[in-house]
This record gives structure tokens, sequence and C-alpha cells, in this order.
């Protein structure tokens, strides 16, 4: 992401969020702070973001994106039951689960580049939204200091577990990136676990789903946050080695677990997307 620019991926993730809400029925993931967190400042984009049967991908893509949201807190809820108190979110751009935290023990880690996180306190100043005592903001440029460090600084209690989400993040990380946060990851306690999403190479997928990918890196690329890193499940499964890997799941998984049973056309589609959920 450029230097002082708030992330313009995450713009365009908060807009299918909150879109979900407007224009899908029955909602998979409820968020109702989802297009409030937007306000005005946003309203008309959103208006342009209904339903599009005409245009399978774009609809494919709203429900991944609410999917993987939903996903990240149903495993999250498994944490908490299992005495987990910390929840680190890696990249939260303008998630809003630390503003409807119903777990009155969970401290929420936001972590995200400086930039991007100053946008969203203006936004939820803005539009009247309650900062709660349970989030703690950890403002981070991985290009000069360390998650650790700054997650310290934060309050984060290192000998106790802690559930990461790491979503929307590692297709555009370098590989040497997404290998030190999963070795900062694997040294926390045991009972830790995260869910994270990535992408499948370009190569495995079927030549329609090459086009649709080539549309989305275009996209990403001009709004200067281009993709990078891609796998397979063996190849992300050998990265996680320390871990015990729960679940590692494809769109016809996801499809079945959220979004089976419904009369419109939101679903997944196609091998790009995984979903996955490991544990230490």
């Amino acid at each position: 992401m450029e230097q002082a620019v708030a992330s313009r991926t995450a713009l365009s993730v908060a807009l299918r969020r909150a879109a979900h809400q407007i224009y899908d029925s029955p909602v998979v993931f409820h968020d109702p702070i989802a297009v409030s967190i937007l306000g005005a400042t946003y309203a008309e984009q959103l208006q342009r973001t209904p339903l599009r049967p005409q245009r399978p991908f774009s609809t494919a893509l709203r429900a991944f994106l609410v999917a993987r949201s939903r996903y990240a807190e149903d495993n999250l809820r498994r944490a908490v039951s299992s005495g987990v108190e910390q929840y680190v979110l890696l990249g939260a751009g303008l998630d809003t689960f630390a503003y409807r935290n119903p777990f009155a023990k969970l401290r929420v880690f936001e972590v995200d580049h400086p930039a991007t996180q100053q946008w969203k306190r203006e936004l939820l100043q803005r539009n009247n939204i309650a900062i709660p005592d349970s989030i703690a903001y950890t403002p981070v440029d991985f290009e000069h200091q360390s998650l650790a460090e700054q997650l310290g600084f934060a309050g984060f209690n290192c000998q106790a577990p802690v559930f990461f989400a790491w979503l929307g993040v590692v297709p555009y990380l370098t590989l040497e990136a997404f290998r030190a946060t999963v070795s900062f990851i694997s040294t926390k306690r045991p009972g830790s676990g995260l869910t994270l999403d990535y992408g499948q190479p370009r190569s495995v997928l079927p030549l329609l789903e090459q086009m649709a990918h080539d549309s989305l890196a275009s996209r990403v690329e001009k709004a200067g946050e281009p993709f990078q890193l891609f796998f397979t499940p063996a190849e992300i499964a050998a990265e996680f080695s320390r871990f015990h890997i729960v679940e590692d799941l494809g769109a016809a998984e996801i499809n079945a677990c959220y979004f089976s049973g419904r009369s419109d056309d939101l679903r997944m589609r196609g091998a790009a997307a995984r979903f996955l959920s490991a544990w230490l």
C-alpha cells in the first residue's frame, strides 16, 4: 500500500459487506455496523453495489467476502469457548467486530497500516460509532516496524493464547513476509489458532477463472496493492507444518456450509479462493 494512503481494497471489501446487509436475503453474515461505518461519505458508492445477475463473478466475490468474515467469527467463537481472551485482526481494514463484540472478556487488537487505521477512526467518529474499551488499535508499518513489538506496546499478552484472523492479506504479501508472520504466530501458546483466506495460482485455474483472476488482479494493481502470493492446498499445508490444520475449504464446502438452500444466486464460484483454519 502507498505510504500515507488508506487502503482502497479495504474500502472495496467494506462496500461489499455493507451491500450484503441491504441486497441479500437471507443474510449470511449479520453486521449491523457495516452500513453505518461507511456513512454519508460512501453512500453513493454503496448504492451502486446491488445484485448483478449478469455479472456472476461480481456476486461470487461478494459471497466470498461475507463468507470469510462469517468463517473467521465462527472460529473465533470456538476459540473463546476454549478460553481464548485475545483476538488479533491482521489487516483489520474496516472490520467491525470490535464494535459489536459480544464477549465480555475478549480483548481485540486491530493491526493495520497507520494511514488505514487513521481513516477508519475518522469514519467511526464521523458516524458516531462508539469505540469500546476492549479494543487496542495497533498501527504497524511493516516496512519499518515489528509486529511483535507493536502488539507489545498495545498490551498484548504473549503468555496467553490468542486467535488471529488474517483476512484479505496473504495474496498481497511477499513469501518472506508471509513466512515471518506464520513464524510469529507459531510461537504463541498452545490453544492459539488462526483463520485466513488464500488464492490458488492462476496456472491451476480453468480458462474462465483465469480471466476473472486477471480482471481482479488488474483492478487491485491499479489501486496500488498488487497480488503477489498464491498457494495450492499442498503448498500452504507445508507452510503450516507446526500447526494442526483443522480445515482447508474450497467453494463446494463453503457453499454447503453458508449458501445452501438459497433462492438467489449468492454463492462462491470456481476453485481460486479457499479458507484455512489451523491451531497450535
